[in-house]
């Protein structure tokens, strides 16, 4: 063998050797993006449960005070309509008032209007805090495919810079994917 040719089959070798480290790169790049995909998915779902949990418990709350509404209207005309000696109008003006009350807090239940706007809150930061990680979970998927589009470019036009700015986007990613699994607001 000429000199020339275990050159050529050296830089063959070498380029082989580069191309499946690139190619191993990619891959590790798209098993991070399916991961982060899923998990971003699996935010996305927790944002509409919590704000349709939410929803529902304002629908009770109103509910609840539409309620309370109509009981206070009732006592109202027994106070001003009714005869304040009698027993049964008296009797029922307390009894509203109890409904009154238990539609305003009733913790024994706990769905008193004043239990169900805090769970409601509740619901709404939680829908708050999961949209937060959502968002940090699609832009490190967002990164990883772009990370994933740069190494393929490297062995396309063999341009080495590219390859270093793949890995350094897929870390800036994984400070996002870090800061989606492990954010608390």
């Amino acid at each position: 063998m000429t000199e020339a040719t275990e050159d050529l089959e050296k830089a063959e070798h070498a380029h082989a050797s580069g191309n499946k480290k690139l190619a191993l790169l990619i891959a590790v790049l798209a098993l991070v993006l399916a991961v982060t995909e899923t998990i971003s998915k699996s935010y996305q779902t927790e944002v509409i449960l919590k704000h349709q949990e939410a929803s529902n418990l304002w629908a009770f709350f109103q509910a609840k005070s539409v309620r309370g509404n109509a009981a206070q209207l009732a006592k109202n005309q027994l106070a001003l309509l009714g005869n304040a000696k009698d027993e049964r109008i008296t009797a029922a003006i307390a009894k509203l008032d109890e409904t009154i009350s238990h539609y305003d807090d009733d913790e024994k239940t706990g769905e008193g209007k004043k239990q169900l706007s805090h769970k409601a809150r509740a619901a709404e930061h939680e829908a708050h805090v999961y949209m937060e990680k959502y968002e940090k979970m699609e832009m490190a998927a967002g990164m990883l495919q772009v990370a994933i589009v740069l190494a393929s470019a490297t062995i396309i036009t063999g341009v080495g810079m590219l390859v270093y700015l793949s890995m350094g986007i897929g870390v800036v990613s994984l400070a996002f994917i870090g800061a989606g699994l492990f954010s608390t607001i």
